[in-house]
C-alpha cells in the first residue's frame, strides 16, 4: 500500500491514500468520506481483433525521424488521412509530440516501462507524483487542447463524487474546499490562466477523479461513427481507458484504421500502443470488428466507445 500526501495550495492539507493491489485499483480518501477512484488495471481476457482486409503496415510505414503522431506513422498501403480543422481537437491529437525514436516510457519516478506494449512515446511532462494514469492522461490532454486554445469555459470534469470542478471557477482564483462529506467551491488561490496554474487545477482532478467518474461524462456512440478524440473506456473496479489519436480511411473499401494512446498504473508516460492482434498492421486497428477490442493491457467491448460532450 502506498500512502501519498500532497498538498494543494491554498485548499490545505489533503491526504491521499493510494491503494493498490497487485495492480488494481486505486482508492482516494476525503477528510471524513471515501471516494473510489477507478484505475488502470490488466484485464487478461484474450480476444483477438479481426485481420483486415487491406495490405498490412510494413517497416516503412514507420518514420523513426518523425516527430509527431503524424509524421512518425504514415497511413498503411492504399489509406489516406483525412483532413481536419488546424485546431480541433483531432489536429491536436495528430500533431502530439513524440519522444526519439526507440525511447522508453518512464514512471513517474523516473524508471523505465518495457517497450513490449508501444510504439512510441508521447513528450509531454507527467508530473513527479503518481497520479497520471489512464483516465487522467486523457482528460490532460483533452483539458491542454482546451487550454491552448484559450476555451477555458469548456474545461471541467467531475470528482467521482459527482462535484463539478470548472477550470473558469479556478482561473479565477477559487479552490476546492472539503467539510465532512461536502465538497465546494472557496476564496484562496491569485486568479491565473498560467501553465503552471492549470497543471494544479490537473493534478487535483487527477486525484479526486477516474475510469468511473469520466465514463459517466462521456457520451456513448456507435462504433461506425468512431472520430479522432473518441475513447474506449471501461469503468469500474477495475477500470481503463484509451483514447483513439488518429484515424486513416481507404478511398476505396471505406475501411477504416486507427491509432490508440493510454497511460497506465503506476502513473507514467502516455504512449502509443501496438496492435496485439496484428503484428503486421501494428500499431494501427482496424475498425472492421465487433465484440471486443484487444489491447496490450486490456480488452475493450465494441460498446465502450464513448465522445467528450461540448
Amino acid at each position: 500500500m502506498k500512502l501519498l500526501s500532497i498538498y494543494f495550495e491554498p485548499v490545505g492539507l489533503i491526504f491521499v491514500q493510494s491503494l493498490i493491489k497487485s495492480h488494481t485499483m486505486k482508492f482516494i480518501l476525503y477528510p471524513i468520506f471515501t471516494a473510489l477512484l477507478l484505475s488502470c488495471v490488466e484485464n487478461d481476457k484474450t480476444f483477438d481483433q479481426p485481420s483486415s482486409k487491406v495490405e498490412s503496415a510494413s517497416p516503412s510505414d514507420i518514420n523513426p525521424q518523425g516527430t509527431t503522431v503524424e509524421t512518425r506513422f504514415s497511413p498503411p498501403n492504399g489509406f489516406i488521412r483525412e483532413e481536419v480543422e488546424s485546431t480541433s481537437f483531432a489536429a491536436y491529437l495528430r500533431n502530439l509530440p513524440l519522444k526519439p525514436f526507440g525511447s522508453k516510457v518512464l514512471y513517474y519516478n523516473g524508471s523505465e516501462k518495457s517497450s513490449n506494449v508501444y510504439d512510441a512515446v508521447i513528450d509531454l511532462p507527467i508530473g513527479s507524483r503518481d497520479l497520471h494514469q489512464c483516465a487522467d492522461a486523457i482528460m490532460r490532454l483533452r483539458a491542454e487542447h482546451l487550454w491552448t486554445e484559450k476555451k477555458y469555459d469548456q474545461i471541467h470534469f467531475n470528482f467521482t463524487n459527482g462535484f463539478r470542478v470548472d477550470y473558469a471557477q479556478w482561473m479565477k482564483g477559487k479552490r476546492v474546499g472539503f467539510n465532512g462529506n461536502k465538497t465546494f467551491w472557496k476564496d484562496g488561490g491569485a486568479p491565473s490562466t498560467s501553465y503552471s496554474s492549470f497543471w494544479k487545477y490537473m493534478e487535483l482532478i487527477f486525484s479526486y477523479a477516474g475510469t468511473l467518474s469520466l465514463s459517466k461524462e462521456l457520451k456513448s456512440k456507435e462504433l461506425k461513427q468512431m472520430q479522432i478524440g473518441d475513447v474506449f473506456i471501461q469503468g469500474g473496479s477495475p477500470g481503463h481507458a484509451v483514447i483513439v489519436v488518429d484515424m486513416v480511411k481507404h478511398p476505396e473499401t471505406n475501411e477504416q484504421l486507427f491509432l490508440l494512446a493510454q497511460s497506465y498504473m503506476p502513473a507514467q508516460e502516455t504512449q502509443i500502443l501496438i496492435n496485439p492482434s496484428n503484428n503486421l498492421l501494428s500499431p494501427w486497428y482496424s475498425l472492421d470488428f465487433s465484440g471486443q477490442l484487444r489491447t496490450p493491457e486490456w480488452t475493450f467491448n465494441a460498446t465502450d466507445l464513448k465522445e467528450f460532450v461540448e
